[in-house]
């Protein structure tokens, strides 16, 4: 839902700021590849359980107790229609669409099935297909401006570094399982100095967007965000159990979603245009 609210106010004020809401809004297209996005990010997290099962009895004991209820064969009939779903909603807007939703589905299949368990390649891989549903509209409303692309590699390295702060706090888990991530192959120390690394990128990029691009009222969002990293990666030094490493994954993830919902103020005379 997160997903679907975030592809909405990216179009109506970023990708398609000239474009009346309501035309955004109600485009049959647009609808289209949103919820075949969703719907193939769905079976993403049913693929990705599937092959996590052993280590989730580690690192999220609960969850796997509640996903004992549904059977192994019931989470993959589910995930073959899904994909089903979303290739065939795909196939509304073009075959292009079909090739690029059918290259996302596999990857999102191999990433769960190997490449999830190699340093950086894995965080890597995790983080591109978390902001890919987004090219797609990119693609669509074919704007390529350089304060889209800024904007995305903002919003990437913030993502690379939940990611990676996830790994920390399932390290337990990932160990026992033979996963070869950040924090298993390069330990803790190396592991807050890489994510240290990409604070440093992070607030630098948000500095170029408040400083050097046209972002209305959302550069109090990144005036805040300037703030805020710094306070995440001392907690981070100072953390050593895993939920503190999870109090820093889940700091990160309200950045984030905070950073979605502030969309709405990348230009004020947009909403006021757009309402009239």
């Amino acid at each position: 839902m997160i997903l679907v609210f975030a592809q909405y106010l990216a179009s109506i004020y970023i990708l398609a700021p000239n474009l009346p809401w309501h035309q955004v809004l109600f485009d049959s297209k647009l609808f289209v590849i949103v919820v075949a996005s969703a719907v193939a990010i769905a079976a993403g997290y049913i693929i990705n359980n599937f092959y996590d099962a052993e280590k989730d009895i580690i690192n999220r004991p609960a969850k796997t107790f509640l996903d004992n209820y549904t059977s192994q064969n019931t989470k993959l009939s589910v995930y073959f229609i899904l994909n089903f779903i979303a290739v065939i909603l795909a196939s509304y807007i073009s075959f292009q669409a079909v090739l690029f939703f059918s290259a996302y589905i596999f990857t999102l299949w191999f990433y769960s099935h190997k490449l999830k368990k190699y340093p950086f390649i894995g965080n890597f891989t995790a983080s591109v297909l978390t902001i890919t549903p987004f090219f797609a509209i990119f693609m669509y409303y074919q704007n390529l401006a350089p304060l889209v692309w800024v904007h995305a590699l903002f919003l990437y390295l913030l993502i690379f570094m939940r990611i990676i702060a996830k790994d920390l706090a399932n390290l337990s888990g990932d160990f026992v399982q033979n996963y070869k991530t950040i924090p298993v192959v390069y330990g803790e120390k190396t592991t807050k100095i890489i994510l240290t690394c990409l604070a440093v990128c992070t607030l630098f990029t948000a500095g170029l967007l408040v400083f050097h691009f046209s972002v209305g009222y959302m550069k109090y969002y990144f005036y805040a965000s300037i703030v805020l990293i710094p306070v995440v990666t001392v907690y981070l030094w100072l953390a050593k159990q895993r939920k503190e490493y999870i109090i820093v994954h889940t700091l990160l993830k309200g950045i984030i979603l905070a950073g979605i919902l502030s969309i709405a103020l990348f230009e004020a005379d947009y909403l006021v245009r757009k309402l009239l």
